[in-house]
């Protein structure tokens, strides 16, 4: 389509990979879904849009050669609102939007910011050279926004639902609209513009990492579910879906154009709806195509009749879930409203399905004991996921969470990276604590783990597609060296849990390889599913 417009726009976002060294170590890199959606709904009005992938970035000093390359009238910021990390709204991130907004000030460009920080924070941005901030859900608001500033318009930002601008002079005085309503029919919008990656890139980094090539997709927006800890500031509590036949439309793109092995669903939750995966799976028979993906759900969901073998149909490989916590009584406090049981069922059932299953745990909620530490490091033992991620309780604007430790929160409130794992308000044990637990939780994961492999026990469940094999001798020294450090990693942890309540910690006594591969005869059993 030929552009309509005079000037063209810059889109890239501040998420660097290599800002946050867990996850550039993990080298799982994914393009930013929200950017793209921005950059295709703009190309559709006819812009002409440009993209800068700070993703695979090697610094901010990239965005500055852009802004010299593409000379654009309007540099936007649109974070990616589909990774979770930008919810979080990371420290080392929000200084390099601050520095690539003062970048396009200095080249002449008018800066524009989309996303979860922003919307928080517009102040911040507006002082660090944002000229406008879209607060929410940010297309049609940054189409109209960009109507305006190219044709202009009587009723002037004024009239425009969803933004945020500083009034002249001295202090910042910001003026907001009325939050724009949430874009609901999810079909009508563009596929994202896939064609403005480097996708080859994308293909090299994923195959000498892991053997495969994976891609990422959403089918959703929002999640109606109430967790008191979850921050929602783009969509609420609001919930939209993509019909399955919209989904398998993508779908089918993304294999004629880039052959993905691989999808990683990004949804905060993944076929909430009833019915929605069994249409999902019918849709994809139906288009003869077959893609491995894994995506994100929560257990009671999973326990729905035919939700788990609708998703084998489709063709799931792993499902994360939100554990959490194996202390119904932490569960209960974050208003989960879900039960330990369900946790069990849920894992066996996936289990049974052959598809693998991924825990996200959370610690240092307020009220957290050593036993409900315990608890959860019991479940992991018992239900023995496939993979696991561990957080310590992080406090976000808009969540209940938040204000009810406000008070307690210092002037840093945000983690630099996702290794931080900091204690941002006053919580039962130190960051120290957490930091160490996270050592020995992963300790003791990566010790069963190889150690499954070693014996041959793993099956095609220790991994996603076949790629790179694991070396069965190699497994086993992984699993002596954890097995050796496990005592230590311990000690340290009672030492600093000591120290902190003078409390004796509760650890169960050390575990031979074969013991730390089967669940605890001490547990409760799984409920049966029925």
């Amino acid at each position: 389509m030929m552009s309509k417009h005079r000037h063209s726009i810059l889109i890239g976002q501040s998420y660097f990979l290599r800002f946050d060294p867990k996850l550039w170590q993990a080298m799982q890199p994914f393009p930013p879904l929200g950017s793209l959606y921005a950059a295709s709904y703009l190309r559709s009005r006819g812009y002409a849009v440009a993209f800068f992938d700070a993703m695979l970035a090697q610094s901010e000093l990239e965005w500055e050669i852009a802004l010299q390359r593409q000379q654009p009238r309007y540099a936007v910021l649109y974070e990616d609102n589909f990774n979770y990390l930008s919810k979080m709204c990371l420290l080392r991130m929000r200084q390099a939007a601050f520095t690539m907004l003062e970048m396009a000030r200095q080249h002449g460009c008018i800066p524009i910011v989309c996303g979860a920080d922003a919307t928080d924070h517009p102040e911040d941005y507006l002082a660090h050279g944002a000229q406008v901030v879209i607060i929410g859900e940010g297309e049609h608001t940054l189409g109209e926004l960009l109507d305006y500033l190219e044709d202009g318009s009587s009723s002037g930002l004024e009239g425009i639902l969803g933004l945020a601008w500083a009034e002249p002079g001295e202090p910042l005085r910001v003026t907001r609209t009325p939050r724009r309503p949430d874009i609901r029919d999810l079909d009508a919008l563009p596929f994202p513009a896939w064609d403005l990656v480097d996708i080859s890139r994308y293909r090299q980094l994923w195959l000498e990492k892991h053997g495969y090539f994976a891609m990422n997709m959403v089918t959703t927006r929002g999640c109606p579910f109430h967790c008191n800890w979850c921050a929602k500031p783009i969509w609420g509590q609001r919930y939209n879906v993509r019909s399955p036949q919209n989904v398998v439309e993508e779908m089918k793109l993304l294999r004629q154009n880039y052959q993905p092995d691989f999808i990683s669903f990004v949804d905060d939750i993944f076929g909430l709806r009833p019915g929605w995966l069994d249409g999902f799976a019918g849709a994809l028979q139906q288009a003869g195509l077959s893609i491995p993906f894994k995506c994100l759900s929560r257990v009671d969901l999973l326990l729905r009749p035919g939700e788990i073998a609708a998703l084998q149909r489709a063709g799931a490989r792993l499902v994360w879930v939100g554990a959490e916590s194996g202390s119904q009584k932490v569960l209960d406090a974050m208003e989960k409203g879900t039960r330990v049981e369900q946790i069990y069922q849920a894992s066996q059932g996936l289990r049974q399905a052959g598809i693998q299953v991924g825990f996200f745990l959370q610690f240092g909620y307020p009220g957290e004991t050593l036993q409900d530490i315990e608890s959860t490091l019991q479940m992991v033992r018992d239900c023995q996921p496939d993979d696991i991620g561990m957080s310590v309780s992080y406090p976000l604007p808009g969540t209940s969470f938040y204000q009810a430790v406000r008070q307690q929160l210092g002037e840093r409130q945000n983690w630099v990276d996702s290794e931080d794992l900091a204690m941002l308000y006053a919580g039962t044990f130190p960051t120290q604590f957490y930091r160490q637990l996270h050592i020995v939780l992963h300790s003791e994961f990566r010790a069963r783990k190889a150690w499954q492999t070693a014996i041959g026990r793993g099956g095609n469940r220790s991994r996603l597609l076949p790629g790179k094999q694991p070396w069965r001798g190699r497994a086993l020294a992984r699993a002596i060296y954890y097995r050796l450090r496990l005592p230590v990693d311990r000690w340290k942890l009672e030492r600093l849990a000591g120290k902190a309540s003078n409390a004796i910690s509760p650890w169960t006594p050390e575990l031979s390889p074969e013991q730390a591969a089967q669940p605890s005869p001490q547990s409760h059993e799984a409920p049966e599913i029925t």
